[in-house]
């Protein structure tokens, strides 16, 4: 399996042509993910960003099975289709659900945990762009703290939801932080995390250029300057062991990735600070 960009498939299991927006954080995040994963996967998909942009009707960037369910439920019938794989001595596709910010944080949260607690046998992973960017932009429960959103347009109150924490509270078998700026760290996680046996939590920042207000070409710059910036941290845990995977080359000032972000606009950097932090 690819644990650098040299050595990297070739194939393409999430295509071009796809209803993204240029330089979409998610699409990204995807296509990296299922070059690491391979053809033997099946995902599920809530409502949400990667629910719409892969296609519906007649036509798919998808070159793996996917399943496109409610908001509420996409680990639960994760669960129920590696049941199903069981059954039928299916042992080597990997089940995975897909959501973004409100199918894990906030509205999916319930199946999400049950899974979790059960030790069901799938990957969840959540692209996190920080709003929900598929219906408007509207702030959710990892929204920072101050994020001007479409409803929060003084910026949000509260802060984001420390929900690592709270996964790690369920002690899965596995879970990792990842980020599109580091694609060979990316891979690496989910390449073991489909070797690891029960559940497994992959969280990945995929930042929204519309939602964030940031250009459209510096959508991977932002996620890079997120972890040189020490407030995205790149690490995993496994059996409740942290172990940092992904040093940056340099450090920069928080206000150097936050400034420039027009959601932030008009907040002095300590402001911002103060709520962002978990």
């Amino acid at each position: 399996m690819a644990n650098n960009l040299q050595t990297t498939p070739e194939e393409e299991l999430f295509t071009g042509g796809h209803g993204g927006c240029r330089g979409c954080g998610a699409a990204i995040a995807t296509r990296q993910a299922l070059k690491a994963l391979g053809s033997r996967t099946m995902v599920v998909i809530p409502a949400s960003c990667m629910a719409t942009i892969g296609g519906s009707g007649l036509t798919t960037a998808w070159e793996v099975p996917f399943y496109h369910t409610l908001f509420e439920c996409s680990a639960a019938v994760a669960s129920g289709i590696r049941a199903a794989l069981d059954i039928r001595g299916i042992g080597d596709i990997a089940a995975i659900s897909w959501a973004g910010d409100a199918g894990t944080a906030d509205i999916g949260f319930q199946s999400l945990s049950g899974a979790a607690e059960r030790g069901e046998d799938i990957i969840h992973v959540c692209y996190d762009n920080e709003a929900y960017m598929n219906t408007g932009g509207q702030a959710g429960g990892l929204t920072p703290g101050l994020a001007r959103t479409t409803d929060t347009p003084s910026g949000k109150p509260t802060r984001k939801k420390d929900l690592l924490a709270i996964m790690a509270a369920h002690q899965p078998a596995y879970l990792a932080t990842a980020s599109v700026a580091y694609p060979e760290d990316l891979m690496a996680k989910f390449q073991k995390a489909r070797e690891i046996k029960g559940f497994r939590y992959i969280h990945i920042l995929a930042p929204c250029y519309r939602g964030w207000k940031i250009p459209a070409a510096r959508t991977v710059e932002f996620a890079r300057l997120a972890v040189e910036s020490g407030l995205w941290e790149l690490y995993e845990m496994v059996d409740g062991q942290k172990k940092i995977t992904c040093r940056p080359e340099r450090r920069i000032p928080a206000g150097d990735y936050l400034r420039p972000q027009g959601r932030f606009q008009g907040f002095a950097e300590e402001e911002i600070l103060a709520l962002y932090h978990n």
